[in-house]
């Protein structure tokens, strides 16, 4: 399961798609909307998505997590749009037999989906804005750019 969703995500939906008899363990991460962020009172984040693209990625980043740790299921659902204070915007859960592998893919899916996967967060703060991520001048990831560009 990949999903982009506009407003709250369902942790126990984004779970119940890995649960299995054969799992021994499973592992969730759920980011959430924190008050603050580099000295600024956070308001609210909102995302936007290059959501074809998204989605591909996202499947990409899960079958690599599965061909390296073969046992393992895992989902992925991401917020669109606004998410206020404490609310998830991305929750990440991974199955197998063994805690291990669980943990190693899950880590490895939250790391990369921040790097590649085209989803952009704006962060909104007591007096201004920011977007956070690419538009701050960090390089695009090679998948990103068109060959005629």
């Amino acid at each position: 399961m990949i999903e982009l969703v506009q407003g709250k995500i369902d942790l126990e939906r984004v779970i119940a798609a890995v649960s299995h008899p054969g799992a021994g363990a499973t592992v969730i991460f759920v980011g959430t909307t924190r008050d603050h962020n580099e000295g600024r009172e956070v308001i609210r984040l909102e995302y936007e998505a290059y959501e074809e693209m998204a989605i591909s990625e996202l499947q990409r980043l899960v079958l690599t997590a599965q061909t390296q740790w073969p046992e393992t299921r895992a989902a992925i659902a991401h917020r669109l749009g606004e998410v206020p204070l404490g609310e998830p915007s991305v929750v990440i859960a991974v199955s197998s037999p063994h805690r291990a592998q669980a943990f190693a893919a899950c880590r490895f899916l939250i790391d990369e989906l921040k790097k590649s996967v085209p989803i952009w967060k704006k962060e909104f703060f007591q007096g201004g804005e920011v977007w956070i991520g690419t538009q701050q001048g960090t390089p695009l990831p090679s998948s990103w750019v068109r060959p005629d560009s």
